[in-house]
């Protein structure tokens, strides 16, 4: 009975993996198709790859992509930071409605923020463009970042940062030698789903862009009306560099975590 269920668990969960990732897959094999077709395999050809990179909207909507992603990241996950620092040491009231205010936009729909943004933007008459989308991703990105950075600083011993001055640290070298690496995992996590949140956003940008300026979501979805195998080949360079980036993120800290325990070992002999 019991090898039953674990057969039977294997097969959901097979189905489950395969549901998910066939898409995936399929754009990637679909990639390196000589022919047009999107459905008849004809032959291995590097020809839209070669397209792609030829295509200078598509490399110019990589490159807006990339650059807001890794901006936004960077400034949601330090004013993120800060902010959920802070807070941690703010009275009860005013955590509790910054609380509450940092979850309006993560629970409020796309579309009513992004024409929030659009109307604000028209109304103190900023052009549209990458600043405008920046400043929009910024926006978003934030709350995610402090919620991921919150539970982590809950945990912490709330007289650490004091202990530390009172050996002879500076506030600032408390922070960012006691607390910050404390939180440290709360902050990568915090700064993966801002760069993910900011990478594939589609809805917030479309509205608050302009000036011939597109990320790689507003081109695909300009492009969905006409078959474009260059798409395919787009998605399979995405899909790379997404998975570089978590591979590295996931086997850097742990490199480094070993390389400080060898190093702790010699010392010790």
């Amino acid at each position: 009975m019991k090898k039953k269920k674990k057969i039977g668990s294997g097969i959901f969960m097979g189905l489950i993996v395969l549901f998910l990732y066939a898409p995936i897959l399929y754009t990637i094999v679909f990639s390196f198709n000589e022919g047009k077709s999107l459905t008849k395999f004809t032959g291995f050809s590097l020809k839209w790859y070669s397209k792609m990179f030829a295509n200078n909207t598509m490399m110019e909507a990589l490159f807006y992509t990339i650059a807001c992603a890794v901006l936004a990241t960077a400034i949601s996950t330090v004013v993120g930071t800060i902010t959920a620092i802070g807070l941690s040491k703010s009275r009860k009231v005013l955590k509790n409605i910054v609380e509450q205010v940092n979850e309006l936009p993560i629970m409020n729909p796309e579309i009513v923020t992004a024409i929030g943004l659009l109307m604000l933007f028209s109304a103190i008459h900023i052009e549209k463009g990458f600043f405008t989308m920046l400043l929009a991703h910024i926006m978003f990105c934030v709350p995610y970042v402090i919620l991921s950075v919150m539970p982590k600083l809950r945990t912490l011993n709330p007289n650490l940062a004091e202990a530390a001055m009172d050996l002879g640290a500076t506030p600032f070298k408390a922070l960012t030698k006691v607390i910050v690496p404390q939180c440290m995992p709360g902050i990568i996590s915090g700064a993966l789903i801002a760069f993910t949140m900011s990478f594939d956003d589609f809805v917030i940008s479309y509205f608050v862009t302009g000036n011939g300026v597109s990320n790689i979501s507003i081109l695909v979805y300009t492009e969905s009306r006409r078959v474009n195998p260059s798409i395919n080949a787009l998605s399979t360079l995405i899909v790379l560099i997404i998975t570089v980036s978590l591979v590295l993120v996931n086997i850097i800290p742990q490199l480094v975590a070993r390389k400080n325990g060898k190093s702790a070992g010699v010392e010790n002999i």
